[in-house]
């Protein structure tokens, strides 16, 4: 007998429904932190020539002034969305005056909370509101965290795809973004479930500078690699453990994603919710703000997530708002490491294999996530986290013991027919050719990044900063010998201008204090 599954396979097997899958779409957003030629963090404003972060559509900075975000358009094809950032990449790297763009996701060498800049957004009343923020997770988490980078990758699958779907399941009397809102957290529950693979595929951060500590590690319960670097031997992904984005204070919150309206009405709570040790830290300082709020989450964006449901908001409104009036638009991958041995931070092989994945979490039926099943999730995670590449490391599946190369085998087994699927619809080989990519991963543990890094530290002789700094350097040699034509020089010298325009036209339109703004905004529905 078929499985919903297959049902849902053979929708797309007709030529005709080919043009479907052509439809997806992707966009991509990653972090590199600015640093100096002896591996320090850069201590400059954003450079002038990259616009103001702010209102740049695709040069920006996230947590600190130094974490340099680059925002690539929304394609449909993966090699367009790769040679988007390609240039944003060249562009910046001829604009920012002989520094580097670090190539891992862990930072470079630390020297103190001084030593790292917030980052700022001018005066305007939003400007003053991400800039507020930033200071908020500073009191909050401690500075270090805003200097950790990763890639978001954004996914989103056209309305003919839910549209396929919900004539399949003959609930046609359900409003169709109601439809699709139901199937985005279908795929997000799934990625929860299977999101522990990721974390061995591309993990790439199982080692740390001991900079990134206060006390340089002593109470961090990593083991000394050398000198200055700090590992544990089987980990995948630092920066997705409890020392890296994650969040204690959030744990109550236990949001496992079966409804969007369970998810906003979490969110919305958290943001209404006095936290003691938040209002121990004080709202302002001599005038000055410390933070949004003293509630648990200042704002939406605090929750840390591997994956989030998102809709581009209208200036002003609130991310949850938009979400609870038009629905999900597209999903935010939010858990990947960049690895420091691809240019982009990830690969063409990379990216083909998350869309066979979330193609994956999203024709598989995704029940609800229970609390018994909310703990595995989480647990599962974690082990991959921690110890993925540990000989014989068992997960838990629907609460039995199995290892986690022999069920990622099961899954990439499963992925298949998507991947033959998405070759035929657009013409390639890429989708089957990165599901052996990892494939040979699951047989062989040494070719995960995670080890590979490892690995490339004991054989260069050198400790993680040495090694960063290295292929840092190579990767912007790289981009220096392709440079950009002048009709794109042009371009993004405009995109540049025009958002430092656009800053100051905010400026010049706020009509309130940023007092009542900030209290208009918090509480708008």
């Amino acid at each position: 007998m078929a499985t919903e599954y297959q049902d849902r396979l053979e929708l797309f097997q007709p030529n005709a429904n080919h043009s479907v899958l052509r439809g997806i779409c992707h966009g991509i957003e990653r972090e590199s932190l600015r640093v100096t030629s002896d591996a320090r963090l850069s201590q400059k404003l954003h450079p002038e020539k990259l616009g103001r972060s702010l209102t740049h559509p695709y040069i920006t900075t996230d947590y600190s002034e130094a974490l340099l975000e680059f925002i690539t358009p929304v394609h449909c094809r993966i090699d367009d969305t790769l040679s988007f950032l390609e240039e944003l990449h060249q562009y910046t790297c001829q604009h920012i005056d002989g520094e580097l763009l670090w190539s891992g996701s862990m930072p470079p060498l630390l020297e103190g909370d001084d030593s790292i800049p917030i980052a700022q957004y001018g005066s305007s009343n939003i400007g003053l509101m991400k800039t507020v923020y930033r200071e908020g997770l500073w009191h909050r988490y401690g500075k270090p965290m805003q200097t950790i980078a990763g890639i978001h990758y954004n996914f989103s699958l056209p309305e003919e795809f839910w549209d396929l779907l919900q004539q399949h399941s003959n609930e046609t009397d359900v409003e169709s973004r109601d439809f699709r809102s139901a199937g985005y957290f279908s795929l997000i529950r799934n990625f929860l479930r299977y999101s522990w693979l990721l974390m061995y595929l591309f993990g790439a951060s199982p080692v740390v500078s001991r900079s990134f500590f206060a006390d340089g590690g002593e109470q961090s319960g990593l083991q000394a690699l050398d000198r200055d670097s700090l590992y544990l031997p089987y980990a995948t992904s630092l920066r997705m453990s409890d020392m890296g984005y994650s969040n204690h204070a959030q744990s109550s919150l236990n949001i496992c994603y079966n409804t969007l309206d369970e998810y906003v009405d979490s969110l919305s709570k958290a943001i209404r919710t006095p936290y003691p040790p938040y209002e121990a830290i004080g709202l302002k300082k001599e005038g000055e703000y410390l933070q949004l709020n003293t509630n648990l989450l200042q704002i939406e964006n605090e929750y840390y997530s591997t994956i989030r449901p998102k809709r581009i908001a209208r200036s002003g409104e609130k991310p949850v708002t938009a979400l609870r009036n038009e629905g999900v638009e597209y999903v935010e991958v939010r858990c990947l490491d960049i690895n420091p041995f691809e240019p982009l931070g990830l690969s063409e092989v990379d990216a083909h294999f998350l869309d066979v994945f979330l193609m994956y979490c999203s024709l598989q039926n995704g029940d609800s996530i229970n609390s018994s099943e909310c703990v595995e999730v989480s647990n599962n995670f974690k082990t991959a986290v921690m110890e993925g590449r540990r000989p014989g490391v068992e997960l838990t599946q629907k609460g039995q013991p199995i290892t986690l190369t022999s069920w990622g085998v099961q899954l990439l087994d499963e992925m298949a027919p998507i991947a033959e699927l998405l070759d035929q619809a657009n013409g390639s080989s890429m989708f089957m050719a990165s599901l052996h990519a990892q494939k040979a991963k699951l047989d062989d543990v040494s070719l995960t990044p995670s080890a590979q890094l490892l690995k490339a530290i004991e054989a260069e002789g050198v400790g993680y900063i040495e090694l960063m700094m290295s292929l840092s350097g190579k990767h912007a040699r790289g981009f220096s010998e392709h440079n950009l034509s002048a009709e794109r020089v042009s371009y993004f010298e405009q995109v540049a201008q025009r958002s430092i325009a656009d800053q100051l036209a905010r400026e010049g339109n706020d009509k309130k204090g940023f007092d009542e703004f900030l209290k208009d905004y918090m509480a708008a529905d």
